[in-house]
């Protein structure tokens, strides 16, 4: 029987892993441990990393397990390719289930950079209002632009607070709405946005509402991929564990 193993933290993940259970499958979703309630699973679950490409491959072969899933969120490009890696030295059968970038469309206000770094360097400049929708792992950079006033949304209350000077936080988890994204940026006086192209419908919310507002966006790029299978569709990835299990993989 065929043992899977999904790298997940995103809804990608959590479709996958309730169509499998609804098979019967024999799967695990593993966590890396960055939100401190995540949402039940039908599966079972494990929360942390796995100690680098060696520490993946030992854990693939100890679990018996025969394929693996990267369904991670599409900026963990470390964790995307130490499974690939890991998935060849072990043997094991891989693919990549990943959402499709955003797309800007007409009335969007865009400017693109490639990293963090850029984000950072692109607040050079006078005070401004600024909707940080990265999280709470980065907020910390934009210390060293202390002139912007940051509105940050987290899904979890930190254990220690932002190192920003001056900043709101809003704690919540979405899935959010436009009308709701625009009523806090209207209420926060927000005159630039700064996200990552995660893709997705669940945070596309804020971008549509910059849109509607006629407030700019800073997108920070997606990192390359590695070289791998990749489907943006749950559907495909039963139809790969299928194909893989009539080849007997």
């Amino acid at each position: 029987m065929a043992h899977i193993l999904i790298l997940g933290g995103t809804t990608e993940a959590s479709a996958l892993a309730r169509a499998l259970a609804e098979r019967g499958a024999r799967a695990v979703l593993s966590y890396a441990g960055r939100t401190e309630k995540p949402r039940p699973q039908p599966v079972p679950v494990r929360v942390g990393g796995f100690g680098g490409i060696a520490g993946l491959v030992e854990y693939l072969r100890r679990e018996g397990v025969t394929h693996l899933v990267d369904a991670t969120h599409p900026f963990a490009a470390t964790m995307s390719g130490h499974a690939v890696a890991a998935a060849r030295e072990a043997g094991v059968a891989h693919i990549m289930l990943t959402r499709p970038g955003w797309v800007a469309a007409q009335g969007d206000r865009w400017t693109h950079v490639a990293d963090l770094e850029g984000a950072v360097a692109a607040l050079a400049g006078p005070g401004r209002r600024v909707m940080l929708a990265l999280g709470r792992m980065h907020a910390d950079a934009f210390a060293v632009r202390p002139q912007h006033h940051y509105l940050l949304r987290f899904v979890d209350v930190p254990d220690e607070l932002p190192v920003l000077p001056r900043h709101d936080l809003v704690v919540d988890r979405g899935p959010f709405t436009v009308e709701g994204d625009m009523a806090l940026m209207r209420a926060h006086g927000i005159d630039l946005v700064i996200s990552k192209n995660a893709g997705g419908n669940g945070a596309e919310a804020k971008l549509i509402a910059a849109r509607r507002l006629g407030l700019p966006v800073l997108m920070i790029d997606r990192p390359p991929c590695p070289v791998a299978r990749m489907t943006h569709a749950v559907a495909d990835v039963l139809d790969w564990l299928d194909h893989a299990a009539e080849r007997g993989v």
